[in-house]
This record gives structure tokens, sequence and C-alpha cells, in this order.
């Protein structure tokens, strides 16, 4: 059987890893924008995860011959009114870094006693193909923002996000634990899940041969 062509519209290599991992094994060519700079950037306006993850994956599906996976994620901070949200990536303004970001927000809870500093990991990915949406996934994952960063894994707000159950913030995780517990593991192994069914119901059957 031949690989179908699936697209995932990021450039964020953390995440292309992250996503690689939990499709292992699938029948798909799975490639990023980094492999496409041709196709320029779209400009997320949406107010919401699902608004920027559709129209991130409506934009590329009109001009990548296959699959376009798109996602967009983020931090909500209760104390914060849910801020950053869809801003996470961009929270320190121009020129933002994870790093800028996390010191932006430990500096906003300052005044806010860790057990009050409720928050939530927040994925909505779509599946478009064509220039039609097919499909989206949602996952969340709930925790607590820590005073001070922990762990060296991870990317984004990683090491700022204490996981309750398993005691340790995101960045002191392994990536395959990561991935049992969070947000985008959620949302992706409902991806995996319809993709499983999706690539069988619609796989070209061999051709066969007629006998003489």
């Amino acid at each position: 059987m031949s690989k179908r062509r699936l697209l995932l519209a990021t450039t964020n290599q953390g995440k292309v890893r992250e996503i690689k991992n939990l499709l292992r094994g699938l029948c798909l060519r799975i490639e990023s924008l980094k492999d496409y700079p041709q196709y320029g950037s779209y400009k997320e306006t949406g107010r919401t995860f699902a608004e920027n993850s559709c129209g991130k994956s409506l934009f590329y599906s009109q001009q990548y011959p296959g699959l376009v996976l798109a996602e967009d994620s983020g931090l909500e901070v209760d104390a914060l009114a849910g801020a950053p949200g869809v801003y996470s990536a961009r929270f320190s303004g121009a020129g933002a870094t994870d790093e800028k970001n996390i010191k932006k927000l430990l500096r906003l809870l300052t005044e806010v006693p860790e057990k009050n500093s409720k928050a939530r990991f927040v994925c909505v990915a779509t599946l478009s193909s064509g220039g039609k949406i097919i499909k989206t996934f949602k996952g969340t994952v709930r925790g607590l923002i820590t005073p001070l960063p922990r762990g060296a894994n991870g990317f984004g707000y990683d090491p700022v996000f204490f996981y309750p159950p398993l005691k340790k913030s995101f960045a002191e995780l392994t990536a395959s634990e990561k991935n049992q517990v969070s947000h985008r593991g959620r949302a992706l192994r409902k991806v995996r899940e319809f993709l499983e069914k999706y690539l069988s119901k619609n796989s070209t059957p061999p051709t066969r041969t007629k006998k003489q």
C-alpha cells in the first residue's frame, strides 16, 4: 500500500517531533512546513484555538496535495482571565521566545499563591484536504503554574506547568510520559484513531490482473 501524504502545518520542530511520535506506525508520509517555505505563512487572527486551527488547516490544504493537520494550542491561566490563550507563543511581544514568555507569565503571577495558580493547556487539531475540513479534535489537561521553572525537557511553558497526578512539571517528564497526559497527546490520540479508520476506508486497492 502506498503511503498517503500528511502535512503538519507548523514550523515548530518541538511540535513536529511530538506529533510524529504520536502518529508513528500509520501509513503516512509526514512532512512539515519546513519542507514547503513556498507556501508562505498563515496569519493567525482567530479569537479561539478552534478558529486558528481551522483557518490554518484550510489555508495549507488549498496548496498541499494530501492531508493537512493543523493545530493551535496554548496555555490558559485562571488568575489571568484565561491569558495568554491564543497569544501564548507571542505573549511577550515582538521577538518573543519561550524564556521571555515564561518570565512575563511569572511576573504577572508574582502575588498569586501557587495553590491558586490553576491553569490548563488546550489543543485543537484540524484535519483538512483539498480546501475542506474533514474533522476537528480537542485535548485539554489541567495543572498549576510553578513559581520557578523546573526541568529541561519539552518546550514552551512546559517548565512552569506542574501536573499534580505525576508531581512533576511537563519539562520534568520524558517525551513518552508527556505524550500520555498532555493536551496535544490527548487530541492526537483522537486524530490517530480517526486516521486509522479513514486511511483504511480511503486506501486504493491494488490492481488485479485478469487471468488469461
